[in-house]
């Protein structure tokens, strides 16, 4: 069961280890871009691509849905981002029950958007967890753990893509420790859980009074989307890329400046926050590519000065 890119990699390698996969599910396919035309999620793509079955219930809990899966007589079911709750008959439904991938160390960071939220808060480390559900939200025992270190200039998207990679290779790991029964469940310590809200494209609207460092985590653990932004004489501007500066030098400060004042020299554009400075490395103005900040001064003329906003 599962629905986005990022479960794909588990159902691959699910597939390449020699499992029978008797059934996929996934989310009714949605209608996308302009034409509003049917699009399958990126678990249905694949399962097609290797022959398999296909399910898309409008909602698990329906009693046709349960009995359809009952009728597979599966003795395992794998849980990678699906989208909907499942019903406790479903989850105590098979020999080794549910057994769910979470791109997090829980009990930590349990919830949606957990890959984008270990950015933005300027985790070290973070990594994947393979546990057994029960009726909360990720609340169930766990089977195995893999810890990541992120890198400097990790991203939501990138984090999202070796997450991804690092959950599949434990998923795999996990059934092969439950079949052999060396993997003993292991209860969560609620005490040091925490949860983190799903992402809205508000949420990519920088309050520039935040210190230059919370703003460059910010601007890493929203891209690709929905991407964190700000606005340049009445046009969005979506902020890619940047770097924290302390300090700066031979750039004229102009008086009663204010935070969210951009200050520009030859090639560069930094802008005042609430500590710190944040350096620009790459923009995309509305209607615009992204390109890189001595592009977009060359084709924009940006005084010095300008607040943004």
């Amino acid at each position: 069961m599962g629905t986005p890119d990022f479960a794909v990699g588990t159902l691959e390698k699910i597939i390449e280890n020699g499992y029978e996969v008797v059934a996929v599910v996934t989310q009714p396919d949605k209608p996308k871009g302009r034409d509003k035309k049917l699009s399958p999620p990126p678990v249905k793509e694949c399962a097609l691509k290797h022959n398999l079955t296909v399910l898309q219930p409008q909602r698990a809990r329906d009693e046709a849905f349960i009995q359809e899966v009952k009728s597979y007589n599966p003795d395992a079911i794998v849980v990678v981002a699906f989208g909907q709750i499942l019903p406790e008959s479903i989850l105590h439904m098979t020999k080794y029950g549910c057994i769910n991938v979470h791109a997090s160390l829980l009990p930590q960071y349990r919830g949606a958007s957990p890959i984008q939220w270990a950015v933005i808060d300027g985790c070290k480390k973070t990594g994947v967890t393979t546990m057994l559900m029960d009726e909360g939200i990720d609340t169930g025992d766990i089977l195995m753990v893999k810890e990541y270190e992120l890198a400097k200039k990790e991203t939501g998207g990138s984090l999202f893509d070796k997450l991804s990679l690092l959950g599949a290779e434990l998923l795999i790991e996990t059934l092969k420790g439950i079949e052999a029964g060396t993997i003993k469940p292991v209860k969560q310590d609620n005490e040091q859980s925490s949860y983190v809200k799903m992402l809205t494209k508000s949420m990519g609207h920088i309050d520039f009074a935040n210190s230059a460092n919370e703003i460059e985590r910010l601007i890493r653990g929203l891209n690709p989307w929905p991407s964190a932004f700000t606005y340049i004489n009445k046009k969005m501007l979506k902020i890619w890329d940047a770097d924290v500066v302390e300090s700066i030098e031979d750039i004229k400060v102009p008086q009663n400046s204010v935070v969210r004042t951009a200050l520009i020299s030859k090639e560069k554009m930094y802008v005042i926050c609430g500590s710190g400075f944040l350096e620009l490395k790459e923009v995309q103005l509305e209607g615009k590519k992204r390109m890189c900040i001595g592009d977009f001064l060359r084709g924009n003329r940006i005084e010095n000065g300008i607040v943004l906003g």
